[in-house]
């Protein structure tokens, strides 16, 4: 029996205790022909504000608070979100606002879930007032995507959603700027927008590697020391090399998938090289990533099996967008092989890594932090002068890859 379906952690199965928590809470509605009708726009529910029971789709734009304020960070609820026709609209009299009730908060609220915001959902309720603007209030269904939603979503759908392309974010610093030309895409034109962009880059050789990762991954809490990816541990940075206990860089993207080693180029991309330890990084080797596995010494949260590799919880999704950004970067159009991702453990040197469906749930359920955010900031300034798009806007991995 494959190791990788009978050994779990107690804490360690996130995508299967997010994926339980949202089935557990979900209600179970039986479907009527008014929640099955026609989705309307928000335009169409603002103008049918008659109690009725409608289904809506729209762009998450922010928290109302107010008759005539929605805000779009530091949430303070779970309770509310405004939805729009457009991902970046900013007009509140063209929003809609929805009530969370409590059998969606874990999903579909923002203090939770600060990344839904420019992503599409869909809701079902009655379109009447609420903060005294027009509104959806007690929704019998929610679900990500277009399209009539699921009253009872299955762990499956939950774990690793499939819906329909997301849209692309807005309000993004960046945007109006250096994601100019990938605003509003979404497929295969986002995904050729994003490339263009990204590849162009300062690229760095694999001795410069040493000095960037030690102002990328600088511990916030001691400048002195790197925090080190996969087993979380602050170590100094001048403890780097190659001796047990050293650190050493570890490539995200293995190496060996697509055989391009560490000649400048995406072997010398900071934006998925990361300090880890030693033997770490040995026990991780080429392996794609995935659930289930023994637990990895000096590395507590981490397991590995004969074909793959699971990081600790607080970076399963810094892993799959370091992954999402080099299958954008490297499309085979500057003497580099052509990176894909696909649903395989078993690439060996093809130049594929995986596993998809397992990556995009990482990406969903551990958004950006503080120290994510800082490094793609970092490397933007400072050493390769482009950004990791899916740290800026993770939706954009569904919008690409569903």
């Amino acid at each position: 029996m494959n190791t990788k379906s009978v050994t779990r952690s107690r804490s360690g199965r996130l995508i299967t205790a997010f994926a339980l928590a949202v089935t557990m809470v979900a209600p179970v509605v039986a479907s009527t022909s008014a929640s099955a009708a026609t989705t309307l726009t928000v335009a169409q529910a603002l103008a049918a504000q008659d109690g009725r029971t409608a289904t809506v789709t729209g762009y998450v734009v922010g928290q109302p608070t107010a008759t005539n304020t929605v805000i779009t960070s530091g949430y303070t609820a779970d309770t509310a979100i405004a939805i729009a026709d457009s991902a970046a609209e900013t007009g509140t009299g063209r929003m809609l606002y929805v009530q969370v009730t409590a059998a969606y908060r874990s999903t579909f609220g923002l203090l939770t879930n600060p990344g839904l915001r420019g992503r599409q959902v869909t809701a079902t309720g009655a379109l009447t007032a609420y903060f005294s603007h027009g509104g959806l209030k007690n929704p019998t269904a929610m679900s990500l995507g277009g399209g009539t939603p699921s009253p009872s979503p299955t762990p499956s759908a939950t774990a690793s959603p499939n819906p329909s392309p997301s849209p692309t974010g807005g309000g993004g610093p960046y945007d109006s700027t250096y994601y100019a030309s990938a605003m509003g895409k979404t497929g295969t034109a986002l995904r050729s927008s994003l490339h263009a962009i990204i590849r162009t880059q300062t690229k760095l050789n694999y001795d410069q590697v040493w000095e960037a990762l030690k102002d990328t991954d600088q511990d916030p809490a001691n400048a002195n020391n790197v925090l080190l990816l996969y087993s979380g541990r602050s170590q100094s940075k001048t403890s780097n090399g190659g001796d047990a206990n050293d650190w050493n860089r570890e490539h995200v993207w293995a190496k060996s998938h697509g055989d391009f080693g560490t000649a400048t180029g995406p072997g010398t991309d900071v934006h998925h090289l990361r300090p880890e330890d030693v033997s770490v990084n040995s026990t991780r080797g080429n392996k794609d990533f995935d659930t289930g596995g023994s637990g990895v010494s000096e590395c507590t949260g981490c397991y590995s099996d004969a074909d793959s590799f699971e990081p600790r919880n607080a970076v399963k999704g810094d892993v799959a967008r370091m992954i999402m950004y080099m299958a954008i970067r490297y499309e085979g159009d500057d003497g580099w092989p052509n990176l894909e991702i696909n649903n395989s453990v078993s690439n060996g040197t093809s130049p594929y890594h995986g596993k998809l469906s397992v990556l995009l749930a990482w990406n969903l359920a551990d958004p950006p932090d503080a120290f994510e955010k800082r490094r793609n900031q970092v490397i933007y300034d400072r050493w390769q002068g482009n950004r990791n798009p899916f740290v800026d806007h993770p939706e954009w991995a569904t919008a690409i890859w569903g």
